[in-house]
């Protein structure tokens, strides 16, 4: 096959080569990020099993599409290293994904112990787990709050300092001290196990009902004729679809477990210019809202301080994976705008359209991305 003919749909087929008939783990599956983690998977033919202490939030995208039809789906704290250690024995997974956490920013000032317990004490479990049961390879999702952020125009690379003045940060560059230390002492230079951290900047997309985040905020008090009650208009972030990492953290688990070298932490983010303040956000989500009631500034209510400038240089993924970002950010917000409208309108079936995002994904992605099999 032509190299730039090379696409998304050949990365369903390797990943159908990786993933077909494996047993995969996911942590925190009910969360935003997960419930779409495990519809790809399933898609791809795995044997899935989902381990999480609850279901987040109320709606659900988990109970929407009935995930808990297709998959073990366990209750179970990662905190909890004899129950999770004991699902592991059980369940013989060929790979971990690791998402579970804490991951609200504002909550972390709140509960600030919790955050900590559950983003170290849990990713410490897991890969203690992957060590004491000799498990092939982890997949390690953290963030990209890991980085000691300096608010520099230049993206962050994988070799830049980690660490953060936040809870939520500093959890996050916590757990990837963790993450390095188990691979530098028991995965590297060995035939046993192998993890890599993967790190991506503010996601969004469809099912996604988390307090205190921009789109379910714009969803809710749209959804209800009521402006938006913004903190930091002019923060910019580099927003991207839930789809595009979790195509990167499926990646290198296809690397992982055809046997190829991979680095031990990637970034996946979008393309650099297309990085965009909040306000900019919410004028792009009023082109496909019908009744946009706007937002009003609260910056001066704000409690805690969070960061204004974030961006990831996704360089390493590109080298080593021929990983690329496929979507715009205007194709981005039409998505996700699309998603929470036929939630809302009762259209078709969540399942159905959840299903069709991720096959239009890799439509478009066969048309634009680099990638070829090596």
């Amino acid at each position: 096959m032509d190299k730039r003919e090379s696409t998304m749909e050949n990365m369903v087929d390797l990943f159908k080569k990786s993933y077909l008939g494996k047993r995969v783990l996911v942590t925190g599956h009910t969360g935003f990020k997960g419930v779409w983690l495990l519809e790809w998977l399933d898609m791809l033919g795995a044997e899935v099993m989902g381990v999480s202490i609850d279901i987040p939030t109320e709606p659900s995208h988990f109970k929407l599409i009935n995930s808990a039809k297709r998959i073990k789906d366990c209750r179970v704290d990662v905190r909890n290293f004899k129950e999770i250690d004991s699902l592991i024995k059980e369940f013989c997974p060929d790979i971990i994904f690791h998402l579970a956490a804490q991951p609200l920013v504002k909550k972390s000032f709140e509960e600030p112990l919790e955050t900590h317990t559950a983003n170290v004490i849990g990713t410490l479990n897991i890969l203690e787990a992957i060590r004491i049961n000799e498990i092939d390879f982890g997949v390690i999702i953290t963030s990209d709050k890991a980085y000691k952020n300096v608010e520099w125009k230049y993206g962050y690379r994988e070799s830049d300092e980690l660490g953060g003045d936040d809870p939520y940060s500093a959890s996050k560059g916590a757990a990837e001290l963790l993450i390095r230390s188990y691979q530098e002492s028991y995965f590297n230079n060995s035939n046993k196990s192998k993890v890599v951290a993967v790190r991506a900047g503010n996601v969004i997309g469809g099912g996604d009902w988390a307090k205190d985040r921009i789109v379910p905020d714009i969803t809710r008090s749209w959804g209800e004729n009521k402006p938006v009650i913004i903190r930091n208009p002019l923060s910019t972030r580099p927003w991207q679809h839930v789809l595009e990492p979790l195509s990167g953290y499926l990646l290198c688990g296809s690397h992982l477990i055809q046997g190829k070298n991979i680095a031990e932490a990637y970034n996946f983010g979008p393309k650099s210019e297309l990085n965009a303040t909040v306000e900019e956000l919410i004028g792009l989500m009023d082109n496909y809202w019908p009744a946009c009631a706007g937002w009003k500034d609260d910056s001066r209510g704000e409690i805690f301080k969070e960061s204004r400038l974030l961006k990831l240089s996704c360089d390493l993924a590109l080298a080593d994976l021929n990983w690329t970002p496929t979507l715009e950010l205007d194709e981005t917000i039409k998505m996700t705008a699309e998603w929470y409208l036929n939630y809302s309108e009762n259209n078709s079936s969540v399942h159905e359209l959840t299903k069709r995002q991720i096959a239009e994904y890799c439509s478009l992605a066969l048309k634009r991305t680099n990638y070829v099999e090596k």
